[in-house]
């Protein structure tokens, strides 16, 4: 059934590997280090104009034309729309600019309110993570789960830092010296996409992120619970909508893992 947007986004990171070394032009938006480029604008334009083609009866949802409708009105098209596609062209715009592997195109179908589908493309490394409801995750084809480890102190972790909110930059930082000393370590990759693909695949035993967007973590929240793992805010309540601080893990380091965040910021 969804072969054709495997398609599709597989040709559309070939075109981003192709171009990321030429002169595409770069704007800001919300911020100084909030970057988008034409590359962002193109790529989504290719993967909604494919989608529209092969499902003309749902609706699609990109980042980069988010704003046309309002933060509002995404929400309550996510929560009641029986087929709505959300679009990250380029999840990690830093790396692509900078010339630096590490980004990703993710592709969700959300129906309802909760994620039946998604991928998520990492055009360098030529990985494809696919993942259906009830049907479990995959990384080009085979199948892929959460690692075993059980406690922080051997848990390579992961988090990243938002480009537009300053207070959600603070408290990331802010962990991110509390949390190192009881983990193995941690990565900061800048693609919340790819960082949650590494979860599910047992690459990474955690993610956590302060104001993260829908569509950063669209495709990842689905990915990491088919695959075994947890996913939940960071006070240990259930992701709700505005996601404004995720974390996804492998599910069996949660208790430390709260209470971690709990001793830090008084959940």
């Amino acid at each position: 059934m969804f072969e054709r947007i495997h398609e599709v986004v597989i040709e559309a990171g070939k075109n981003l590997v192709n171009k990321m070394n030429s002169n595409f032009t770069v704007e800001t938006k919300a911020s100084d280090i909030d970057l988008v480029t034409e590359m962002d604008k193109k790529t989504e334009k290719y993967i909604t104009e494919e989608i529209k083609k092969n499902f003309p009866d749902h609706a699609v949802l990109g980042e980069e034309t988010v704003d046309e409708i309002g933060h509002d009105k995404m929400l309550e098209m996510i929560a009641s729309h029986p087929n709505l596609w959300v679009i990250d062209p380029i999840d990690g715009t830093t790396n692509y600019v900078h010339g630096l592997p590490g980004y990703t195109i993710s592709v969700a179908l959300y129906c309802k309110g909760e994620a039946a589908y998604g991928i998520i493309y990492d055009p360098v490394a030529k990985e494809l993570f696919v993942a259906e409801r009830g049907k479990g995750a995959t990384l080009n084809g085979e199948a892929m789960c959460v690692s075993e480890h059980r406690y922080l102190s051997e848990s390579l972790v992961s988090t990243g830092l938002p480009a537009n909110n300053t207070s959600a930059r603070y408290h990331g930082l802010e962990d991110y010296v509390k949390i190192t000393p009881v983990t193995r370590d941690i990565r900061i990759l800048g693609s919340a996409a790819l960082q949650c693909a590494y979860v599910a695949a047992g690459r990474l035993d955690a993610v956590w992120i302060w104001g993260v967007n829908i569509w950063d973590i669209a495709v990842g929240r689905l990915i990491v619970e088919e695959a075994g793992g947890s996913v939940y805010q960071l006070d240990g309540s259930e992701v709700r909508f505005e996601f404004p601080h995720f974390t996804c893990t492998n599910g069996k380091i949660d208790k430390e893992w709260k209470e971690i965040f709990a001793s830090i910021h008084g959940f």
